[in-house]
């Protein structure tokens, strides 16, 4: 009999609506789109109606706790975790939203990033999947296991949504680059580029540097995507960074 009970509690119905407290945000209402967590208190929300609240606001929308006195969008990130269960499962709404985000470009006669091709190409690989829960599409289940991963591989992220950046040095203690413009995935974070300028320099360690842009320093799990819309939006390209050695340092 307690086996018969674990296995129907297994098989348990639970209706979207029970648990739509969960995946919604509290902001907009509507079902999580890029969802970003609040790191101090782990409240989440769609990561633009997050920015857009924080340009006015230090404290977290639900619990009204303070975040950070004026650097609040440092101590935010992407929760890819609680995005991957909404879009498993609110049905639908993956599709839907790269949809919007597709023609939002093609309306502005733009080229779609490499970024949202990616996810548009996976929204369609789900029409091949077979029903008995295999996530492999037509094409792949074709190809020998080494193959698949030898491509993804040497991809390097080519395919990602671009970003140019122009690194400076702001320190007398450190030297330049020789080359300072480089173009990296738009999801790259700043704890990549510390790793590429330590690297470039010879540094003992990456943590002995801060990089900043509009002279605020930025937290090491911003991608750089997060850093062109929050700091960079109404700016020509390149994004401009400076780095130099932390002030515990100098």
């Amino acid at each position: 009999m307690a086996a018969l009970g674990n296995s129907e509690m297994l098989t348990r119905k639970i209706k979207l609506w029970d648990i739509n407290a969960h995946i919604t945000c509290r902001l907009c209402e509507g079902y999580l789109i890029d969802a970003t967590t609040v790191t101090e208190c782990l409240h989440t929300f769609c990561r633009s109606c997050l920015v857009k609240y924080l340009e006015e606001n230090n404290t977290c929308p639900s619990c009204r706790i303070v975040i950070h006195q004026s650097h609040p969008l440092q101590y935010i990130g992407h929760d890819r975790t609680m995005q991957d269960i909404v879009y498993k499962l609110v049905p639908g709404l993956q599709d839907a939203e790269m949809k919007k985000q597709r023609d939002f470009y093609q309306k502005l006669g733009m080229d779609v990033p490499g970024d949202v091709k990616a996810e548009l190409c996976g929204a369609k690989a789900h029409l091949g999947f077979h029903h008995n829960g295999d996530l492999k599409s037509e094409d792949a289940a074709h190809k020998e296991p080494g193959e698949e991963k030898r491509e993804e591989d040497e991809d390097y992220h080519r395919s990602d949504e671009q970003v140019s950046i122009c690194l400076e040095c702001n320190s007398s203690k450190l030297r330049g680059l020789k080359r300072k413009w480089i173009r990296c995935s738009a999801q790259a974070t700043v704890l990549h580029l510390k790793k590429f300028i330590a690297k470039k320099l010879n540094l003992t360690s990456f943590n002995e540097l801060d990089i900043l842009c509009n002279e605020e320093i930025l937290g090491k799990d911003h991608t750089l995507k997060f850093v062109v819309v929050t700091r960079w939006r109404f700016k020509k390209s390149p994004l401009l960074l400076y780095y130099r050695p932390k002030m515990d340092l100098l």
